[in-house]
């Protein structure tokens, strides 16, 4: 850094803007076009998978500059047509064409190819052409012949298969006809297939490593909240995060199930799976909050705590319980018996609770609940992304990494209290 700030020391405004502007001197190596793919061969598709804000937008527009321009190390002649893919003709203009790091933003103001929306086209100043495709109509790709395309989040095509096969057929202009694909990973086949094959090369980036062009806020906030989790790793370290193929539950299972608010609610719970031990190596205790309208459970809140003494579990979960105006507390008790109810009446001795105990195992208990979430019966008000990766690691043999499903079995309570048990008495209403 002391030998950039002493290179760049002597540069007046508009010199300091124009070197700025120049990619090669601002480009990340994981932003640069790799020379080879693995194996030595020339690349046909250059994969980059990156993370939220990791700057893959801006790296796609540079190569489609660059092959327009026919600029060396990018291509030994301007490249024409070039087919421009998003996941919506709304995602083309806005982020891919328009957008703040998209195509006319990387152009010095002078030399801005012309935009026609209504053609849904761009013209080069050489007479490059590129055009825009939404990947929500495939066949809007049959026909049209192309020398180059950029594809970005191709992980979000609602068909991406149909629309990946209609442009590979396109691709048939010039000596080696290439295509550069920015993503933000999903765990899609046609995308696991996509790194496998020859020819393709893959560079990664992660949120972090773009964090001079972020607000600090951002980085602070959702950085920090998601770090470690199987969405954070996907969102911002741009991973694949795969799920096993025996889990109760899948990814696209919970996606479905998600809603942005609860309808006013007839019963709260929160549950809680009290650890059996306590201390920094106990596991955690699961809180989870839920209600029920309707006959349908809504997942509130993920309270779980980790490795808490039972008098700091049990005053959260009283916290929680009067907070949402729960009707019961939800209490395993086989591994505390009387020890749970008294450390919950000790915090509160107002609270309502009831005991459950289990008689059969973790895997037979949770099917029911994940059969509600099969027949649509069950919503997460918003996102748990540490519970809905125990949900989705969760088989018959437990967590791949041996640890207790704390999240899940308190979830599971919950909802057998909501959904699979007698019911009592009348609901009464309330709204959160």
């Amino acid at each position: 850094m002391g030998r950039l700030n002493e290179l760049i020391d002597g540069f007046s405004p508009r010199e300091l803007e124009t070197l700025l502007a120049d990619w090669e001197f601002c480009a990340r190596e994981d932003q640069w076009p790799p020379m080879l793919a693995p194996g030595g061969a020339p690349w046909r598709v250059w994969l980059i998978l990156g993370g939220r804000g990791a700057g893959k937008t801006r790296a796609g527009a540079e190569w489609v500059r660059a092959i327009a321009h026919g600029r060396p190390q990018f291509a030994t002649r301007p490249l024409s047509p070039i087919a421009l893919v998003g996941e919506s003709a709304a995602h083309v203009r806005d982020v891919m064409i328009e957008g703040v790091s998209g195509i006319l933003a990387v152009h010095p103001r002078r030399e801005r190819p012309l935009w026609e929306p209504s053609r849904k086209r761009l013209t080069f100043d050489n007479g490059v052409v590129a055009q825009a495709f939404s990947a929500e109509d495939p066949e809007s790709l049959r026909g049209p012949q192309f020398s180059a395309a950029w594809c970005d989040e191709l992980a979000k095509w609602r068909y991406a298969q149909e629309s990946w096969d209609m442009l590979q057929f396109g691709l048939r202009l010039g000596d080696w006809p290439r295509q550069i694909v920015t993503t933000t990973p999903r765990a899609i086949p046609l995308l696991k297939r996509l790194m496998s094959e020859p020819g393709v090369a893959t560079t990664r980036a992660t949120t972090r490593q773009n964090a001079a062009h972020l607000a600090p806020s951002f980085l602070e906030s959702v950085v920090a909240q998601h770090a470690g989790t199987r969405l954070g790793r996907q969102e911002l370290d741009g991973e694949i995060v795969e799920e096993r193929a025996d889990a109760l539950w899948t990814r696209d299972m919970l996606e479905t199930a998600r809603v942005a608010e609860a309808p006013a609610l007839e019963r709260i719970v929160v549950a809680i799976d009290p650890p059996a031990s306590s201390g920094r190596r106990a596991d955690r205790c699961g809180v989870i909050a839920a209600g029920v309208a309707n006959g349908i459970v809504f997942v509130l809140q993920d309270a779980t705590l980790a490795a808490a003494r039972p008098a700091q579990w049990a005053r959260a979960a009283v916290a929680l319980y009067h907070r949402l105006a729960a009707d019961a507390l939800i209490a395993e008790v086989n591994q505390g018996g009387e020890m749970v109810r008294a450390v919950i009446h000790e915090a509160d001795p107002s609270v309502a609770v009831r005991d459950v105990r289990a008689t059969r195992g973790k895997y037979l208990r949770a099917a029911p609940a994940a059969q509600l979430y099969e027949q649509g019966r069950v919503r997460h008000v918003g996102a748990f992304p540490a519970l809905e990766d125990e949900m989705c690691d969760f088989a018959i043999d437990g967590l791949s990494s041996g640890r207790s499903p704390d999240r899940l079995d308190a979830l599971v309570w919950a909802i057998h209290s909501l959904a699979l048990a007698p019911r009592a008495s009348e609901p009464r209403m309330r709204r959160l």
